[in-house]
């Protein structure tokens, strides 16, 4: 087995990961946006990310080229010549380079399924909102808006 087959298999993990992520990312803006009436698209923060995590991209694949060309050349790591694609970045093989990117990918995706304590505590108060609407009928929603 080659090491790209192994990152294939990690890799494909972390995509399903992220997809998860991003659909549940896409349905709590979806939901709050309509709680809120908003219809801002919100692209002034997706700049943001977007810039954060170009930079994080490129601060991390900048340190993984150093310190395994690093670690391969004082012999802590090595690699079997017959498993490796033979495209390099110094002496460090391309695939070593996956790992660094899964990271990228997985950490944030497994931030965004956990959710924050923020997040969760909005989701309780919307949760009991509307159970208060809900509870008091369909004649007491000014009752229930008052309750708020």
């Amino acid at each position: 087995m080659t090491y790209w087959a192994i990152n294939a298999v990690f890799l494909g993990l972390v995509a399903v990961t992220a997809g998860a992520a991003l659909l549940l990312r896409w349905a709590r803006t979806r939901s709050t946006r309509a709680s809120s009436g908003s219809t801002s698209s919100g692209r002034g923060s997706l700049a943001a990310v977007v810039r954060a995590a170009g930079l994080s991209t490129a601060v991390l694949l900048v340190m993984t080229a150093v310190f395994d060309n690093v670690m391969i050349g004082v012999g802590l790591v090595g690699y079997d010549e017959a498993r490796i694609s033979g495209a390099f970045v110094g002496i460090a093989p391309l695939e070593d380079f996956a790992y660094a990117v899964a990271a990228l990918v997985l950490l944030p995706s497994i931030w965004t399924l956990l959710g924050s304590r923020r997040e969760t505590e909005a989701a309780k108060a919307a949760r009991a909102s509307r159970r208060a609407v809900s509870d008091a009928g369909p004649g007491s929603v000014a009752d229930a808006e008052e309750a708020r």
